[in-house]
């Protein structure tokens, strides 16, 4: 049997529909957009297209927006960018214990230099308490940097109510859109972000290309030098190829955006709720309702997920632990969430997306029943189930 994959947030295939606009500039529009002549123009007129696909998306002018290589050199470029820029007026970063480590690396790479950050913490179902961050703030806070979802658990974060709080007290907002943008509404004054991150390659494009947003009035230091493309924020002769496909990405998500979020919610329910009553002790990790429409990260009391995944015949997923002879290690996210160790350590994170089928679905139940069946330690008690 062919494998399956369910685990879109890790990364997702490329549209069809993206490859085939990428594909002019592949096959003969190859020009430097900086160059005068007709090659240059071509070039430069493919990028003005993708950036204003990918502004129109997330409802912001095509000055507001730059090309990266991804979303971790967008989030490096908007902490590192703010800090540098307004260091003199203070050294303090807020941000959570469930961030990706493309932010939470920056964060720690700043604090060798005097930078202070404070980790929010987050409940149960991987949330966090507006009134705590701004119980954080203080006359020395420069940044407030926070996910709008959660790559793990999906749990969707309460970015509009953070940004009112911190614009309130004078203070930027920044939050990686990551896994957020294709599979719920982001747009940029809906959350009222100073600083937003666009990864290409979780949105079915390229892996290799990413966005920055930057609210007009917001200053922010290089984080590359060279010439001045870009609008002189980012250096590097443009990715025109991949530049396309992110901005034809973003087009077929504000065109088709409901369409993608209900299949992908039906996908998600049609697994979530096979695995729940298949008679194993599970629990479903994440906010029950303020959660991404495609993700399920489920618990199996008494198993070791990496051994689950390593014994499924077709099925692709991630393990929210990973296991060893003497110890478990658990995800941040996890642990970060108190999740009880036995739980955690056999969390699958299992993700669909655009292309995920009821008969993948089905099948990816009928497996990891069997295989947590035949791994479950004799004599443990499989008769309960949480949500």
């Amino acid at each position: 049997m062919t494998d399956f994959y369910l685990d879109y947030n890790a990364t997702t295939p490329i549209d069809p529909q993206v490859a085939e606009a990428m594909l002019p500039f592949v096959h003969g529009l190859f020009g430097n957009p900086s160059s005068g002549h007709s090659f240059g123009v071509a070039a430069r007129e493919g990028v003005d297209v993708a950036r204003g696909q990918v502004a129109s998306m997330l409802g912001c002018a095509v000055d507001d927006l730059i090309f990266t290589s991804g979303g971790t050199e967008a989030n490096n470029h908007a902490i590192r960018g703010v800090v540098s820029a307004y260091r003199e007026k203070g050294d303090h970063i807020i941000t959570t214990a469930v961030e990706h480590p493309a932010v939470t690396e920056v964060c720690r790479y700043l604090e060798k230099y005097g930078i202070r950050t404070t980790y929010l913490p987050v409940d149960e179902y991987g949330m966090v308490d507006p009134q705590q961050v701004e119980e954080a703030i203080t006359p020395e806070t420069l940044l407030v940097t926070i996910m709008h979802a959660n790559n793990e658990v999906g749990t969707i974060l309460p970015i509009a109510e953070i940004a009112e709080i911190a614009h309130r007290r004078g203070v930027l907002v920044h939050s990686d859109c990551a896994q957020s943008i294709g599979k719920i509404p982001v747009k940029v004054d809906e959350l009222g972000v100073d600083l937003l991150s666009v990864a290409g390659h979780k949105l079915y494009a390229p892996k290799g290309i990413g966005a920055l947003y930057i609210r007009p009035g917001v200053e922010l230091a290089k984080l590359m030098y060279g010439a001045n493309h870009e609008q002189n924020r980012r250096a590097g002769t443009e990715n025109v190829i991949e530049m396309a496909g992110l901005g034809k990405a973003c087009e077929l998500i504000e065109e088709n955006l409901a369409e993608y979020a209900s299949h992908m919610r039906a996908m998600r329910d049609r697994l979530e709720q096979g695995l729940l009553e298949s008679g194993h002790d599970a629990r479903v990790n994440g906010h029950p309702e303020r959660r991404l429409p495609n993700t399920c990260s489920i618990a199996f009391r008494g198993v070791e997920a990496d051994r689950v995944l390593a014994s499924l015949p077709t099925v692709a997923a991630s393990a929210g632990a990973a296991c060893h002879s003497d110890q478990v290690e658990v995800s941040h996210v996890l642990q970060a969430m108190g999740v009880p160790t036995e739980y955690a350590m056999g969390t699958l994170r299992l993700t669909v997306g655009r292309f995920t089928t009821a008969v993948e679905v089905d099948r990816a139940v009928a497996e990891i029943t069997e295989e947590v069946g035949r791994l479950m330690p004799a004599g443990a008690d499989c008769s309960r189930r949480r949500q």
